[in-house]
C-alpha cells in the first residue's frame, strides 16, 4: 500500500522534530531555559544610529562625557537641535563641539556607527579572520573602505601590553614559524630566509599569546626578544633551535624538545613542550592562507594583534564574542589610523604605536 504525499510529509516533519530535540535541549541548557527568539544583530546598536552612540559612550564615557579637547567633565551639554548630528555635544569651556568618535579611529570616518559595531562585532566572533571582501558585501560599503576598516579595528586590537610572562615561575612557550615569501629576497632552498619571520611567545598560565615580526632569527635578535618579555623566574620552553642556546644562564629553567628524533612532549618531563605556540600558529596559518590569503610585511604587525587578541580572549578563558567585541571597543580610544598612513611602505614610525626597541644592533620588532 503506497503512502499518500501529505502522509509522507508528516512523517518527515515527525522525523525532523525527533532529530532536534537534543539539539534543542542542549541550546535551553546552554541558554539556562531562555528562548533564542532574535539574533545577535537585531540589538538596536546594530541597525540604530542613536543606539549605536549611546552604547559608544556608556564604554568610552562611563563617568559621562569628557571633552577630547581640554579636558573637562563639567561644562559639557549635548545638543538636540532639529538639524544636530546625532550624538553632538558642547564643552562650554574651551567652547568646543565633539562627538564620542573624536580622539579614537572612527574620528574622520562617513561610515556609519553602526556598522562599525557590526563589522567589530564580525571580526570578534570570526575566529580565524573575516576577509575584506566579505566585510564590503555584508555592510554594503566599498571594498576600499572594507579594507581600510578591517585595519582601524586591528588597530584597536592592538593592547602593547608589556607586562612580562611566566611571573611566579610560570611556564612560558617561545617558538617561531615562517609565512609566504618576503619581496625582493632570494628564494633559497632548505631554509626559510626569504620568508617573513614570526616569534611567538605564549604564557601556559594565562594563556596569553604576544607576537612580533622580526628579521631574523639570530642570537643577537631572539634573546633580547625573550628578556623583555619574559620574567627572570620563569621557566623558557623551546625547540632545540641553536638560537635559544644559553637560555638557562637569563632564566630559572629552560626546556628542550628535540623535534629531529620526533620528540615533541619531553620523554622525562610531560610539561616540556611547545604543543601550545604550535596550536596557535595552526590557527594562524589557517586564518592567514585560508582568509586572507596575502599580506605585505608592513601590514603583517597587525594581522598578528589580531589573532593574537582573538588567542588571548577566547572563549576557554571565560570570554564570550560580545565580551570580546566590547573589550575592542575599548581600545578604539587615543588611536588615529589614517589611510595614508596605514598603506605607507615600511611599516609605521607613530607615538599611538606600541613599540619597543629590542635589538642591540637597533632592530625594532612591532608587538
Amino acid at each position: 500500500m503506497k503512502k499518500s504525499h501529505s502522509t509522507v510529509e508528516s512523517l518527515n516533519r515527525i522525523r525532523d522534530i525527533i532529530l532536534d530535540i537534543p539539539k534543542i535541549m542542549c541550546i535551553l541548557a546552554l541558554t539556562k531555559g531562555k528562548a533564542m527568539n532574535h539574533s545577535v544583530f537585531s540589538e538596536p546598536q546594530f541597525h540604530n544610529e542613536e543606539s549605536a552612540f549611546a552604547f559608544v559612550e556608556a564604554l568610552l564615557w562611563p563617568d559621562g562625557p569628557v571633552c577630547p579637547h581640554c579636558g573637562d567633565k563639567e561644562k559639557i551639554g549635548k545638543l538636540n537641535g532639529k538639524t544636530t548630528r546625532i550624538g553632538l555635544y558642547k564643552c562650554y569651556a574651551c567652547q568646543k563641539p565633539f562627538t564620542v568618535r573624536i580622539g579614537t579611529l572612527f574620528e574622520d570616518s562617513h561610515i556609519p556607527l553602526r556598522f562599525w559595531l557590526q563589522a567589530i562585532y564580525l571580526m570578534a566572533q570570526s575566529k580565524k579572520g573575516i576577509s575584506a571582501n566579505q566585510l564590503h558585501r555584508s555592510l554594503g560599503v566599498t571594498l576600499k573602505s572594507a579594507w581600510f576598516l578591517g585595519h582601524r579595528i586591528r588597530e584597536a586590537m592592538r593592547e602593547g601590553e608589556l607586562a612580562p610572562f611566566g611571573g611566579n615561575g610560570g611556564i612560558v612557550e617561545s617558538d617561531e614559524t615562517f609565512l609566504w615569501n618576503e619581496p625582493g629576497k632570494p628564494i633559497k632552498r632548505g631554509g626559510g630566509g626569504h620568508k617573513h619571520k614570526i616569534l611567538s611567545l605564549i604564557d601556559r598560565n594565562s594563556g596569553q599569546v604576544r607576537s612580533a615580526v622580526v628579521e631574523n632569527f639570530k642570537v643577537k635578535t631572539i634573546v633580547p626578544i625573550l628578556k623583555e618579555n619574559i620574567a627572570k623566574e620563569a621557566r623558557v620552553m623551546t625547540d632545540e633551535a641553536g638560537q635559544y642556546r644559553g637560555l638557562k644562564d637569563h632564566f630559572e629553567d629552560h626546556g628542550v624538545v628535540n623535534h629531529s628524533v620526533k620528540e615533541y612532549v619531553s620523554f622525562s618531563d610531560p610539561s616540556i613542550h611547545i604543543n601550545t605556540v604550535e596550536g596557535f600558529f595552526s590557527i594562524f596559518k589557517r586564518g592567514m592562507k585560508g582568509v586572507y590569503q596575502h599580506c605585505e610585511k608592513q601590514h603583517l604587525h597587525r594581522y598578528l594583534a589580531e589573532f593574537d587578541f582573538r588567542y588571548s580572549k577566547r572563549v576557554a578563558k571565560g570570554i564570550d564574542d560580545s565580551t570580546r567585541a566590547e573589550k575592542i571597543l575599548c581600545g578604539v580610544a587615543g588611536k588615529r589610523l589614517t589611510y595614508q598612513t596605514a598603506n605607507r611602505k615600511g611599516g609605521e614610525r607613530r607615538a599611538s604605536q606600541p613599540q619597543r626597541m629590542i635589538s642591540k644592533d637597533g632592530r625594532i620588532c612591532y608587538f
